[in-house]
């Protein structure tokens, strides 16, 4: 029996002084119910809580963590880093080192602006693509989390593209009322919005493969059809790979798909771990911002020389030999345990993977959107995750979060978890 009586304590603590007793809402348990594993330490596939118990890691701090935990490169990295301080606020080499290992990955990118998170990455690069087109609305898909921007903290409305309606207390109409919320994989909804707001559209953003409903891929053609369509009507598309960036392959989803968007938003594995974020594009569009153009953005700690360094170890370890074939496979091999198992006791899933990015949806029916993702059985789902985390296994506490592999997961790991599966099956 898992023991939680510290991490009880701490979440007592917790809720007397932050909201929720968290610092982002997921951590709450909310929805899967129980109190969350205040975690001590990590090292490789595991992290232990303050209870001394033990877990096979598929969080990995939300995407971050492809090495695992602790890397001892990355470690050392961030070690260096900090002996010769903590922050400048003025330049350094690491970030021309990282900006170039940017470029090189994805040449879509000539110039590069790094920030402190990806919320922060999308604001800023829709603002840019507003100032150079000179157009005021946006495209954003329902199910894409673009951070928590005023203006993207949109849901779909009813009509093809009907203005976005803000989801979150807090947020006057005004800020969203330029953006338009669309299905995701339905191409006629944009070209139905072009055709009803001509030269009106700045910008689509899109997660070239979603991750905040669960793990949704693009049908084909989708994307294709949305580069179209924008450079038909002069406007921008921006590909928000936080997740997808150097996890579905070295170049990103846009070198998977093969298509080059005009801006792209990037964070999570460029930092190593540490926060970061990214937004890059081309040299006519990025010369825009200030001080080259009048578009301003600013941050005190952006290109912090501890997570360049972890962002250079981290992309250094990402160019070896193999390494994305291995994520694949483990990856494979996780996704097809799971299914062979929810077959064998009668449990009706879908399983939507994208290289090392994974979803179980409890659900009966295809996940193409945010609407059939929402057809989830939620209720399922929080039992399951209950079982798996008494087994000592660390899966998203969400029905509508992407597990991750990392490179620390190793074979043992992997048949351990889907063993750990097959039990929480056959209990459900």
């Amino acid at each position: 029996m898992r023991q939680t009586d510290k991490s009880q304590q701490l979440f007592d603590r917790a809720r007397q002084y932050l909201p929720g007793g968290v610092n982002s809402p997921v951590r709450a348990y909310r929805a899967v119910g129980g109190t969350p594993p205040f975690i001590s330490r990590g090292q490789g596939s595991k992290i232990y809580d303050a209870d001394g118990n033990r877990y096979i890691d598929y969080v990995c701090s939300w995407g971050p963590l492809i090495h695992g935990h602790a890397h001892p490169q990355i470690i050392e990295a961030i070690i260096h880093a900090a002996q010769n301080g903590t922050s400048f606020g003025a330049p350094t080499e690491p970030e021309v080192t990282l900006a170039e290992m940017v470029n090189k990955a994805m040449p879509s990118i000539e110039m590069v602006r790094f920030v402190n998170s990806g919320t922060e990455a999308a604001m800023s690069a829709i603002r840019l693509a507003r100032a150079f087109t000179g157009r005021d609305h946006i495209i954003k898909f329902a199910g894409c989390y673009h951070g928590h921007s005023d203006g993207l903290l949109a849901k779909a409305g009813s009509g093809v593209a009907t203005f976005g309606i803000p989801n979150s207390p807090g947020v006057p109409a005004g800020y969203t009322q330029a953006t338009h919320t669309l299905p995701y994989n339905d191409l006629k909804a944009v070209e139905q919005a072009f055709q009803l707001y001509p030269d009106m559209i700045a910008a689509i953003i899109i997660e070239p493969v979603a991750a905040n409903m669960g793990v949704v891929c693009p049908e084909p053609g989708f994307l294709e059809g949305l580069r179209k369509v924008t450079t038909d009507n002069g406007s921008l598309l921006i590909f928000d790979e936080v997740i997808t960036g150097f996890r579905l392959a070295y170049g990103g989803a846009q070198s998977v798909f093969k298509i080059r968007p005009d801006l792209t938003c990037l964070g999570k594995i460029i930092g190593g771990g540490l926060p970061v974020g990214a937004y890059g594009g081309s040299r006519e569009i990025m010369q825009h911002l200030a001080p080259e153009g009048p578009v301003y953005q600013a941050g005190t700690l952006s290109g912090n020389p501890l997570a360049m360094a972890a962002g250079i170890a981290a992309l250094r370890l990402l160019q070896e030999s193999g390494i994305y074939e291995q994520l694949d496979q483990h990856s494979a091999l996780l996704e097809q345990g799971i299914l062979a198992s929810a077959a064998r006791h009668g449990i009706k899933i879908q399983i939507a993977r994208a290289a090392s990015l994974l979803t179980i949806f409890f659900n009966k029916i295809a996940v193409t959107d945010y609407n059939s993702a929402q057809r989830s059985d939620t209720a399922l789902f929080a039992r399951f995750f209950n079982r798996l985390l008494e087994a000592g296994i660390y899966w998203p506490p969400s029905q509508f979060e992407t597990a991750f592999v990392s490179l620390a997961h190793t074979d043992e790991d992997i048949l351990h978890t889907i063993d750990a599966m097959d039990r929480a099956f056959a209990s459900l």
